[in-house]
């Protein structure tokens, strides 16, 4: 049965993406000389599509690594925080699920800092009660590559030796990351690495940024075992919009694929489990090289068009179906009940 949302749904819903690559571009243009990144570029968007929380990920491109690590993820919450200095009536930090609702009843956007990859801690464990003390509150093991806590997955099958799970040190980091407050981010892990987390995490675990793999068979989406696993740590699955994780070839990339991996999350995992890991990439993919590109077997775009779509996509999941209860967890208060404390 179709819902009929009230015109007003969205004004009155916490919308909240788990996963955007935000500030890698802010600290880019603030670097060529810009201020007001996100007010000028992002914020009309997010207010547009009705966003209230951004969950900014710090990733390190690969040619830093890994001499530059700690420095391109330092000048990257520095960049954060200038913007928000810059634009005090309309953006905040957010440190946990109460800052949530502060941004959302004063109006602002709010962001909250995660880190994509363990790189910029290196093999030095006391780094991460630095990055907490600077507002870090969700730590992605591995982006798609190895690093000192674990292997990650690859987008397309690669060339690679043994594969690896959870390091020593990488134990000793979801110890530590779950003492300090920090929750433990399984997307871009590999198989291995995902099941080391589920034996050690004592916490619930998110990730933010993965799809179902039984609609599209990439390793970095989850199989129906590991949604379920998810969801017995009372963690959360952020649906992500990017095209290579929502449909096997370009054709079968659509919105309509996205919201059945949603449909299919809720089904195996329960609606309290589900959110919106949108990792839109359109915006960054002027800093791939030309190399890189002609690489790929495919290119990735975003099936949702923008954060400025999300009424779009919130029309569609309510054609499926959904309720405005559902519709309000999924949007968001899945996600925050991860960073409630």
């Amino acid at each position: 049965m179709q819902n009929n949302l009230s015109p007003d749904f969205l004004q009155n819903t916490l919308v909240i993406d788990a996963h955007f690559d935000l500030l890698m571009d802010v600290q880019i243009q603030r670097e060529r000389g810009r201020k007001k990144v996100i007010e000028t570029d992002y914020l009309p968007r997010f207010v547009e599509g009705g966003v209230n929380i951004i969950i900014a990920s710090l990733f390190v491109d690969s040619g830093f690594l890994p001499e530059m690590g700690l420095r391109k993820a330092l000048s990257q919450v520095s960049a954060l925080y200038e913007e928000v200095n810059e634009s005090p009536d309309t953006l905040m930090i957010c440190l946990n699920g109460d800052d949530m609702n502060v941004a959302k009843q004063t109006n602002k956007i709010g962001f909250l800092l995660s880190i994509e990859g363990a790189e910029p801690i290196g093999t030095d464990l006391s780094l991460l009660r630095v990055f907490y003390e600077l507002g870090v509150r969700n730590l992605g093991l591995v982006w798609s590559r190895r690093n000192a806590v674990a292997d990650g997955s690859f987008f397309y099958p690669t060339k690679e030796g043994k594969k690896g799970g959870i390091s020593s040190f990488g134990v000793k980091v979801i110890e530590e990351a779950e003492r300090l407050g920090i929750t433990i981010d399984v997307s871009h892990l590999n198989d291995e690495g995902f099941w080391d987390v589920i034996q050690f995490a004592s916490k619930p675990v998110i990730a933010s940024h993965s799809n179902a793999r039984a609609l599209c068979s990439t390793m970095r989406n989850l199989t129906d075992d590991q949604i379920k696993a998810i969801a017995a740590t009372n963690g959360c699955i952020g649906v992500n919009a990017a095209s290579l994780l929502v449909g096997n070839d370009d054709e079968s990339s659509t919105i309509e694929q996205f919201i059945n991996h949603v449909d299919h999350l809720v089904t195996v995992a329960g609606i309290e489990h589900v959110g919106l890991g949108l990792d839109l990439c359109e915006d960054f993919m002027k800093y791939v090289s030309l190399d890189d590109l002609q690489s790929m077997p495919r290119k990735p775009f975003d099936v949702v068009s923008g954060h400025q779509s999300i009424p779009t996509l919130v029309e569609g999941l309510a054609k499926r179906g959904f309720s405005d209860a559902d519709l309000e967890a999924l949007l968001g208060k899945n996600i925050q009940r991860i960073f409630m404390r």
